[in-house]
């Protein structure tokens, strides 16, 4: 047994209380990429995950990837699905030319499959392991994917509050069941999710795996069960995914992306500006608020996203563009590889 991770497992669970009390974006993931990074750097060893409990947990966030797909009525999607699906390639295909951006200013020093995922809208927790199973630099992705989260998620309630909000009622969260037979079912998915998709050969089955399993298993519960993970689940798979990420960094890494800080930051805010700019159109179309329209494009922060669009009374088309956008992210990441190939093919 590695001794280090009897540092590094407390200091994980008193930084993320401390992150989560203080309302810190992407609480748990940040306070394990800072316990496990600072002992890997200061150990200048890396810290390996087990390979089975980090597969579970990738399972865990593959169910709480679907989750949000299996409680939207699908007449709510279809009333959204043209527009949505315009919004959502846009930004995509610029977020996309910006990671290929970003390819191009490394100088070679990343792949084109790095840059992507580092700027892709949305999904930030399933980035990492994503890049991981494609072979990307996932530290370096990480990284990318929390510091544009930490931004929209910080620039949300400052923003909304100079915003005029409708007046509607309160959405109901996801609440995760406690009964027995549905945390078996959940466990089950998290568990066998990656070697059923790789049997169906879905792209990146550690993930997309669990994500498909747990919507077509929802069909055949009740409505009012939802296969949401229980916080304890959620927590554990936040973890492993700092762990994986902080656990293997070390000096040139985090001095590589330093010196890529000012670009890394250009092309977030251009993310930024171009999401708040088709939220103008999408506040004509649908004749919403531009409070509605811009938390219904922005760029990620699902999370804060949700909150902010309860607390003031937003209408379906929030939730409804998210999902469709991130339905899109899912698919555009899984077969980044070939896309990529497909696009250059084509050029040369």
């Amino acid at each position: 047994m590695d001794l280090r991770w009897l540092i590094v497992v407390p200091a994980s669970i008193l930084l993320g209380l401390l992150f989560d009390w203080l309302n810190v974006p992407a609480s748990w993931i940040l306070a394990a990429i800072v316990a496990s990074g600072s002992v890997a750097l200061i150990s200048q060893r890396d810290m390996p995950v087990n390979k089975n409990f980090y597969g579970l947990s990738r399972g865990f966030i593959g169910v709480m990837a679907a989750v949000p797909l299996t409680i939207t009525p699908a007449s709510q999607l279809v009333q959204y699905l043209p527009v949505g699906i315009i919004v959502g390639l846009v930004s995509v295909a610029f977020c996309m030319a910006g990671g290929l951006l970003l390819y191009k200013m490394q100088h070679g020093a990343i792949t084109r499959e790095t840059g992507v995922l580092s700027l892709l809208p949305g999904g930030a927790s399933m980035m990492p392991p994503l890049a991981d199973a494609l072979g990307a630099d996932y530290r370096y992705v990480a990284l990318t994917q929390y510091l544009r989260l930490l931004c929209v998620s910080v620039s949300l309630p400052l923003l909304v509050t100079f915003m005029a909000q409708p007046s509607g009622s309160d959405n109901a969260s996801i609440q995760a069941s406690t009964t027995w037979w549905v945390l078996l079912i959940v466990i089950a998915i998290a568990a066998f999710g990656e070697p059923l998709g790789k049997k169906l050969r879905i792209p990146v089955a550690s993930v997309m795996g669990p994500v498909v399993l747990t919507v077509l298993v929802s069909f055949l519960l009740p409505d009012d069960i939802t296969l949401q993970p229980l916080e304890i689940f959620r927590i554990m798979a936040f973890i492993s995914i700092g762990w994986v990420c902080g656990g293997g960094l070390d000096l040139p890494t985090l001095k590589h992306f330093a010196r890529q800080l000012p670009a890394t930051f250009g092309l977030i805010g251009l993310v930024l500006a171009v999401c708040a700019l088709l939220a103008i159109p999408v506040m004509a179309i649908f004749d919403i608020t531009y409070f509605e329209s811009y938390l219904a494009t922005s760029p990620g922060a699902l999370e804060t996203v949700l909150a902010l669009s309860s607390e003031g009374g937003a209408g379906p088309v929030v939730v409804s563009l998210q999902i469709i956008r991130l339905i899109l992210v899912l698919t555009v990441a899984a077969y980044l590889p070939q896309i990529l190939n497909f696009l250059f093919k084509r050029r040369s």
